[in-house]
């Protein structure tokens, strides 16, 4: 008998960034860097701005208020940038 091996989503633990990188520790102890420029909202803000982040749905997600900006985990992963990242190339 087959079994199928279903592997858990991570989940985000904390945000940091670098001058060119969006930075999620996740909970498997990866640590996935992004290019920030992938989410413009994200890009045009401040340092102050961007510290402050709401973890949402036990990580599954993140949430910036002052920026209206959320951030998939899943996402991530998948390599989706923002959606106004996708339509400024188009």
């Amino acid at each position: 008998m087959n079994s199928l091996l279903v592997e858990e989503m991570p989940r985000a633990t904390g945000v940091d960034f670098t001058d060119d990188e969006l930075c999620v520790a996740l909970t498997d102890e990866r640590r996935l860097a992004v290019p920030i420029a992938s989410f413009p909202r994200l890009a045009h803000a401040t340092a102050a701005e961007r510290a402050r982040y709401e973890l949402l749905g036990g990580g599954e997600g993140i949430h910036w208020p002052e920026l209206d900006e959320d951030v998939s985990v899943a996402g991530l992963v998948a390599g989706r940038p923002a959606i106004e990242f996708d339509a400024a190339r188009h």
